[in-house]
């Protein structure tokens, strides 16, 4: 990793300030409904993405960002370069990297996974063989995450990081991971209903490894479909036997683990 404009900053007053002194921000995302406020960040010759916290709640989250990030690290996840603090709340640094998100709701924009041209729609129509690598990417990185002792929070396709282009697939955001198991001490964990094992939504639930796989069998299911409406499956039987397993309603008839759903998935697929 290059040495980043960040080295010597622990704090600053106020984040904006900084990032004029230290470069040009190129672009900013103020419309998130997460409590995040973001730039892009153009300084010492590369670009960076800056995470800032716009509320007690985003600050909680970027805290487990950090916390996730100490311990896990692989090539397709998006890697924590730098924190500081300013004077009310906590600053994330990562390099930027090329790509689409494959989803992009706003406060003022929801809905355009199906329209054409859309980085989901495209990413949709992709040969195969270039799905199968984008999917592969997203299970190898949930193997390390499940090593790590983390459990899939809040994974949904605003998480996936497409390069059209290098046909590379990465995963950002992955703010709301946690150490695992343990009990949602709240009536739900945040997170996209599309993707979330149903237990997710129950206060006093068990929260382990078997939610992280039931997201995986619906991220596998959706991104496998060429519509947004699970209607159109690209994939073959065997991969939805294995979807259909991951994504059981009761977690003990899960796949135990994220590495034995990786390889019955490999198995389906033709890979092992």
């Amino acid at each position: 990793m290059t040495t980043h404009p960040f080295r010597n900053v622990t704090h600053a007053a106020e984040p904006e300030a900084l990032l004029d002194r230290l470069g040009t921000v190129f672009r900013r995302f103020d419309e998130q409904d997460s409590g995040c406020v973001s730039y892009g960040l153009l300084a010492s010759g590369r670009r960076w993405f800056v995470k800032t916290a716009a509320t007690a709640e985003g600050t909680s989250s970027l805290r487990r960002a950090a916390s996730f990030h100490r311990k896990v690290a692989h090539p397709a996840v998006v890697p924590l370069v730098h924190t500081f603090t300013t004077d009310e709340r906590l600053v994330l640094v990562y390099p930027w990297v090329s790509g689409e998100v494959l989803y992009h709701p706003t406060r003022s924009h929801r809905g355009g996974r199906a329209v054409p041209g859309s980085p989901m729609a495209r990413f949709r129509a992709r040969p195969l063989p270039l799905v199968h690598a984008a999917l592969e990417s997203v299970l190898r990185a949930h193997v390390a995450v499940e090593e790590a002792g983390f459990v899939a929070v809040d994974l949904y396709d605003g998480c996936l990081l497409y390069d059209f282009d290098l046909h590379r697939m990465v995963l950002c955001d992955l703010d709301e991971y946690r150490p695992g198991p343990f009990v949602l001490d709240a009536d739900r964990l945040p997170g996209s209903t599309r993707y979330m094992a149903p237990e997710q939504l129950v206060r006093g639930s068990l929260i382990d490894t078997r939610a992280t796989v039931f997201t995986l069998g619906r991220t596998l299911r959706l991104l496998l479909d060429a519509g947004d409406e699970e209607r159109r499956w690209r994939g073959n039987p065997e991969q939805l036997e294995v979807i259909g397993r991951a994504t059981a309603g009761a977690p003990e008839r899960r796949f135990p683990s994220v590495g034995a759903l990786v390889d019955a998935w490999r198995v389906a697929t033709g890979a092992a």
